[in-house]
């Protein structure tokens, strides 16, 4: 008997949620066959069969919360049965919405991160309730504006699945919107607004991190003028657009070399150094905030960083992020220059030790070293860092690194 268990997938992940089973009881499956949808902290996910047989011993209804590891279904090869008594350690276990984590469990509403079944729905239409997709399959024809009925799906039971969405030849509309946010219309009496999965476990991530980790602060203002005397430069030159926050991750990048004490992980009577820089980058999404992962972006240059942080952030967007791609950063920036901040302050991400926030260019006056005047661009940067990990003189020392590579920036296209 080979065991479905709800996986890890990503860093700091505690516990998933079944969005939908795309398989039924009974169901024959091979190995890596999409059997299932599952929401995590950071993204929707396919699940995938662990082994080849007889699908069954199904654990949990779509909406359901588990720990990782616990047993969700089980796979049978021919002549098994499931044991006595399965699933009765699963059952025990709380899920999120306050019932057990057994098949019979009531079903919890859907929210904005847990899109609802077909069947559910009640406001749904008919000609709606007859077209079978997978609740990711929704979300990316939702966001690309295509039209479910269209498409010839290629799942089980002609289940539209996310390929074939994706294959879909329809333009995607750009949004002008900086960031997605949640509307919420104005209205004189107290409205209930339910979270999202996702936005449910951003809040106890950040909690937790608030309270766990030793928070210090610093923020140093930082000249761009040379930044964006190379940026026009590229433009001019038509040799690519390469953005502020592509410079500040190379900077960082550097820094993290040439202090690698800041690229590591409180381990509690030790320190992980890590060999690689993973630079973890906040990307906003409908549902919350998902920060996908550079990975060795100490081995890319300038031009590499700044293709696959696009990449990334494209992918985040339409929730097609891999596993892979979610976790392992060992440094992690956020910036919200487009929204247009003078300064703010980041919350670690665990396990990281330390994480770098970009407020918005300004121009400034500013007395020079012959006390003369001149109106020069300017950011504030704050780094945020772990004590258990970096005393006060090393993350000063950090944050001044950075911001001598940055206000030096053909040190970063060499």
């Amino acid at each position: 008997m080979t065991e479905v268990i709800m996986p890890k997938m990503g860093d700091g992940m505690e516990e998933g949620t079944l969005l939908e089973w795309l398989k039924k009881d009974g169901d024959k499956v091979k190995s890596g066959e999409v059997i299932g949808t599952i929401q995590t902290d950071k993204a929707t996910l396919e699940l995938e069969a662990p082994g080849s047989g007889k699908l069954t011993g199904l654990l949990l209804k779509g909406g359901e919360t588990v720990p990782v590891g616990k047993p969700i279904a089980a796979i049978l090869k021919d002549g098994e049965s499931l044991p006595a008594g399965w699933g009765g350690a699963t059952s025990d276990a709380p899920s999120a919405n306050g019932s057990a984590g057994a098949p019979e469990a009531t079903e919890a509403p859907p929210t904005a991160a847990e899109p609802a079944k077909a069947e559910a729905a009640p406001a749904e239409t008919a000609a709606e309730t007859r077209i079978k997709a997978s609740p990711l399959a929704k979300k990316i024809a939702s966001e690309k504006g295509i039209d479910l009925g269209s498409i010839q799906g290629t799942g089980p039971g002609g289940r539209i699945v996310e390929k074939d969405v994706a294959s879909a030849a329809v333009p995607v509309p750009k949004s002008t919107a900086p960031a997605p946010v949640m509307q919420i219309a104005a209205t004189e009496a107290d409205t209930v607004v339910q979270l999202g999965r996702l936005r449910q476990i951003t809040a106890k991530r950040t909690a937790e991190s608030k309270q766990q980790v030793p928070h210090f602060y610093v923020t140093v203002e930082v000249d761009v003028e040379k930044i964006l005397g190379l940026r026009a430069m590229f433009e001019e030159e038509e040799s690519g657009k390469v953005s502020i926050n592509d410079f500040v991750v190379k900077a960082c990048v550097m820094a993290l070399r040439d202090m690698p004490e800041i690229n590591a992980v409180f381990q509690g009577t030790s320190l992980l150094l890590h060999g690689s820089v993973n630079i973890g980058i906040a990307v906003a999404i409908a549902d919350g905030l998902t920060v996908p992962v550079i990975k060795n972006a100490h081995a890319l240059s300038l031009r590499q960083l700044s293709v696959r942080a696009k990449e990334l952030a494209k992918k985040a967007k339409e929730n097609k992020l891999s596993m892979d791609e979610l976790t392992g950063s060992t440094f992690s920036i956020s910036n919200m220059g487009m929204l247009d901040v003078d300064n703010f302050l980041a919350i670690v991400n665990q396990p990281n030790s330390a994480i770098l926030a970009i407020a918005s260019v300004r121009k400034k006056v500013v007395a020079t070293d012959d006390d003369q005047v001149e109106i020069r661009s300017r950011m504030n940067i704050t780094c945020s860092f772990d004590h258990r990990v970096i005393d006060g003189a090393i993350g000063a020392k950090f944050i001044n690194v950075v911001r001598a590579y940055l206000e030096n920036p053909t040190r970063l296209i060499s």
